[in-house]
């Protein structure tokens, strides 16, 4: 519940509070009253409602310590009135003076997103505290989606706290001149939280539907906020049609199933539609496809083929030479390299991987060495191809990919 509610329940705090940072404080101690209460009295009813309840009484409480019984403590004290005690009564449910307006959730996380994508901070900063205040994810889970220690993030996150409320930043969703300027992280930030939900960086589970489908839901917002950005409908097409493959990449004993076994009859087909109709707002919104109207190109592909062999993969490599000229990363060309052993066969991909593992591009990554085995498998050169799952498998922290992992090893042996 607490991955799914906390941005919406750190939004609505935020707007009663004006606080970003006190709005978090708040609903992590609700979470904590909760995780003490709910086993002893059972979970309530309506358990956003209850921790949002719980949340204001902190915030009165807050501002009572500090003497400031200012018109917002007063304000708060009318709307919030004397029944329900936050705990030992009977849980809160929908009412007049519950502060949970379903109608403003949407703008209260877009709003949260916006401030945390302030200009005032460092790129690096915006993207990890939207993480975390929006997205939901841990400090070890963003250390890893950007391949850097715990302790920076931790370390960016607490800056960008102290900066937004140095700069008394005002929590709202910014007028539509300012929004281009804080555009690009929010697009950034949905997309590695979809990435994370897409396939889980570590833990039992694959795919987190959760997170992908909040990113997802923040860019069905976004491009209705935004209509005139045509990476935002590129981004919310990406996000579509990746997803519309969730439903076949389990099997049933939660196993991965890679693209080539996947039962394409499975796809969520009415995602395939909703994401190729983002893509063509994208295309006529603006000339020139951006990195993100290319990935979700690329993934258009895929969701057109009858099968992997079917694939238009000469045009998805040289969707891929235009993304690599927009955006190179070494991300990018491992993609591409995949993308050319499928088209040209992988001999000719094998010295694009082979020069990204010279250059320690991925020191991290599990996919880096995992493509390398593929590839030296197709070449008939086993042993190498041991010696690259195993370097896979000691970097894979995803127990369902290194169930996969293992497999392969083992039929290698």
């Amino acid at each position: 519940m607490w991955r799914i509610e906390s941005a919406r329940i750190v939004g609505a705090l935020a707007r009663y509070t004006g606080d970003v940072s006190l709005a978090e404080d708040l609903a992590q101690e609700a979470l904590a009253e909760a995780l003490v209460t709910w086993p002893r009295d059972g979970v309530p009813r309506h358990p956003a409602g209850w921790l949002l309840t719980v949340g204001r009484r902190r915030a009165i409480d807050a501002f009572r310590r500090r003497s400031a019984l200012d018109d917002r403590y007063a304000a708060f004290a009318r709307d919030l009135g004397e029944g329900g005690a936050a705990t030992g009564g009977p849980p809160p449910g929908p009412s007049a003076d519950l502060p949970w307006d379903p109608d403003a959730i949407d703008d209260d996380v877009l709003a949260l997103m916006f401030v945390a994508c302030h200009p005032a901070l460092s790129r690096e900063a915006r993207v990890a505290l939207t993480l975390r205040v929006v997205g939901g994810l841990s400090s070890d889970e963003i250390a890893r989606a950007f391949l850097v220690p715990t302790a920076t993030v931790q370390a960016r996150i607490t800056r960008a706290k102290k900066t937004l409320a140095a700069a008394r930043v005002p929590f709202a969703v910014p007028p539509a001149a300012e929004r281009p300027a804080r555009l690009g992280s929010v697009l950034n930030v949905l997309y590695v939280i979809f990435t994370e939900g897409s396939t889980a960086s570590s833990g039992d589970a694959l795919i987190r539907v959760d997170l992908a489908g909040e990113a997802t839901r923040l860019a069905r917002v976004l491009a209705r906020l935004v209509p005139e950005s045509a990476e935002t409908h590129g981004l919310l097409a990406l996000l579509e049609l990746t997803s519309a493959r969730f439903p076949a990449r389990l099997a049933p004993d939660g196993t991965p199933v890679l693209l080539h076994d996947q039962d394409r009859r499975r796809w969520d087909h009415a995602a395939i539609t909703r994401g190729r109709a983002a893509l063509t707002r994208a295309t006529h919104t603006a000339p020139g496809l951006g990195p993100y109207a290319l990935q979700a190109s690329i993934a258009e592909c895929h969701a057109l083929a009858p099968s992997v062999e079917a694939t238009d993969w000469p045009r998805i490599v040289r969707l891929y030479e235009a993304l690599n000229h927009l955006t190179p990363s070494p991300v990018v060309t491992l993609n591409h390299a995949v993308a050319l052993s499928m088209s040209e066969g992988p001999a000719t991909a094998l010295p694009l991987v082979e020069a990204l593992i010279r250059d320690d591009a991925l020191p991290t990554s599990h996919h880096l060495p995992a493509v390398h085995a593929e590839l030296l498998t197709r070449l008939d050169r086993p042993t190498e191809a041991r010696a690259a799952l195993e370097r896979a498998l000691a970097r894979c922290h995803n127990e369902p990919e290194r169930v996969l992992l293992r497999d392969r090893l083992g039929a290698l042996r």
